[in-house]
């Protein structure tokens, strides 16, 4: 448990999972909220399952770990957790669509659909964040001073117990 929420004490970190939640929370309202002219829920659910074929509960985890899991990462909370679901979206993402487009994003309309440029982008900063962790002024790190102190505490033998 110690691991999930221990964190560097560098800005870098904090940049790429701020800018990482900045980039991945519109697709995430676009699914969920229907903002910025997506489909919201409903409409994202339907089209995953029914148009793709996705299980139900896959169509969900994704549209909750663009969605919740970018506020979750601008938060800097499950930090680790939330940057290894995205990568799994994004890798399905590739796998699912993106990969016969090839390459580069569709800039000229010359392409059938996007390539995965933008995927790996977002897979290469979530793997930089489970190595880093959330990094300063981020939720991760307060628990993970918390979870310290308390494994401080139970070491030295110090901590009393109700029956003391």
């Amino acid at each position: 448990m110690k691991t999930l929420f221990q964190t560097e004490e560098s800005w870098a970190p904090v940049i790429l999972r701020v800018m990482l939640a900045l980039v991945i929370f519109p697709h995430g309202a676009q699914k969920l909220l229907g903002w910025y002219g997506g489909n919201g829920f409903e409409g994202t659910m339907g089209f995953f399952t029914e148009q793709m074929g996705l299980p139900w509960v896959i169509a969900f985890l994704v549209i909750m770990g663009e969605s919740v899991g970018a506020l979750a990462m601008a938060a800097g909370f499950m930090t680790r957790f939330t940057a290894a679901s995205l990568g799994i979206i994004m890798l399905g993402a590739i796998t699912t669509v993106h990969w016969s487009n090839g390459f580069f994003m569709n800039w000229f309309g010359q392409q059938a659909g996007e390539g995965f440029e933008y995927h790996l982008l977002v897979i290469g900063m979530g793997l930089s964040l489970m190595v880093t962790g959330a990094g300063k002024w981020s939720v991760d790190q307060v628990i993970g001073k918390w979870l310290a102190r308390q494994e401080s505490l139970h070491a030295d033998g110090t901590r009393r117990t109700a029956a003391a």
